[in-house]
């Protein structure tokens, strides 16, 4: 529900939230989100805490972050005005890779439209993703 103090949309209904770590700032950044990418973000966030019991989550530069303690983050969600990239920080240890690259030699990502989070695909990266070593930057 939107009040005075919900986070500021930036642009692609990305909401702005403050650096925080554990829970609250994903589930606050989750509410954040505008309709149908509110929708994938809460299927994503879920699937992770069913996938992955002792998941550890953060939000840093607007995007809430997933991790196992130890072994460092390994997915990462961002709001764009068509899709939700789903970013895997050890994607090229998934098979099949996730589709989407960049200048990050090791990340991989998917962009999922309104309507099409294919959950069997995720809970798959999600499983390979959680249960390597991911990326420590923070």
């Amino acid at each position: 529900m939107a009040s005075s103090q919900s986070p500021k949309l930036l642009a692609g209904g990305n909401p702005q939230i403050a650096k925080g770590d554990g829970d609250a700032p994903v589930q606050a950044y989750i509410e954040a989100m505008p309709n149908w990418k509110g929708v994938i973000a809460r299927q994503l966030d879920d699937l992770i805490e069913r996938v992955v019991p002792d998941v550890r989550k953060a939000a840093r530069w607007n995007s809430p972050f997933y991790g196992v303690e130890g072994r460092g983050w390994f997915a990462s969600c961002h709001a764009f005005t068509r899709y939700v990239k789903v970013t895997f920080l050890n994607g090229t240890v998934l098979s099949p890779e996730p589709p989407g690259s960049g200048k990050d030699p090791d990340a991989r990502w998917v962009d999922i439209a309104e309507g099409q989070f294919d959950a069997a695909q995720m809970e798959l990266w999600i499983r390979q993703a959680s249960a390597q070593d991911g990326w420590h930057g923070f």
